[in-house]
This record gives structure tokens, sequence and C-alpha cells, in this order.
């Protein structure tokens, strides 16, 4: 692949998720304006929606871009296959940094969830 296709697939996931984490993070601007309006916590479950969709647009980015790199990483050794041990040491830190990012941003999502609807 050639540098502009994997640099518009690059775009493409960090569209995604930061798409996805702004449908996250919505919400929570939203509460925090109605909630100081009208003295409590906004009745509506909009932010469902939000969450639920960030949730999946953060899951689609992350699982482009771990695609992307595990595919370079198999051509990558098909063509030279002596060199497989510095081609997957090479993928394995941006595919752990790629993957804690993912996390991070599920983590977040879930906590918007709880902190939107809190518990007793």
């Amino acid at each position: 692949m050639n540098r502009v296709g994997f640099l518009r697939r690059a775009t493409v996931v960090a569209f995604l998720t930061i798409a996805g984490a702004s449908l996250v993070y919505s919400p929570i601007v939203s509460a925090q304006e109605a909630a100081g309006a009208a003295g409590a916590a906004p009745a509506s479950v909009v932010h469902l929606l939000g969450v639920a969709l960030g949730l999946g647009m953060i899951v689609i980015g992350a699982g482009l871009g771990i695609g992307k790199l595990a595919a370079a990483a198999a051509e990558g050794i098909a063509r030279q296959p002596s060199a497989a041990a510095q081609i997957t040491g090479a993928v394995n830190l941006p595919l752990f940094l790629l993957e804690g990012v993912a996390i991070l941003a599920e983590v977040f999502a879930l906590l918007v969830l709880l902190l939107a609807n809190p518990i007793g």
C-alpha cells in the first residue's frame, strides 16, 4: 500500500475515534447545562443513544486501526520472512497504544453513562 492510501485510512480511523469521543462526551455537557438550569438531572435518555453510538464508533475505529496494523505486518512478514522478529517487534508498540486508547475511550464512555445515571 502506498503512503497516500495509508494516510487516508489513518484519517478515517482518527475521524471515527474523534467522532465517537465527541458523541460520548456531548451528553455530559448537555446534562450539566440542564442540571444547572433546572436544578436536577434531566429525565431524558438521549445520553444513552450518544454513549451507544460513541462506543460503536470507538470499536469500529480501533478495529480498523488494528486490522491495518495486522495486515501490514502479515504482508511484511510474507515478503521477508527472515525479518519476522523485527517486524513483530515494530508492530507491537503501536498496536498496544491503539488498544490502550480504545480501552480508555470505552472506560470514559461507561463513566459518562454512570455519571448520567447515578446509582441510588
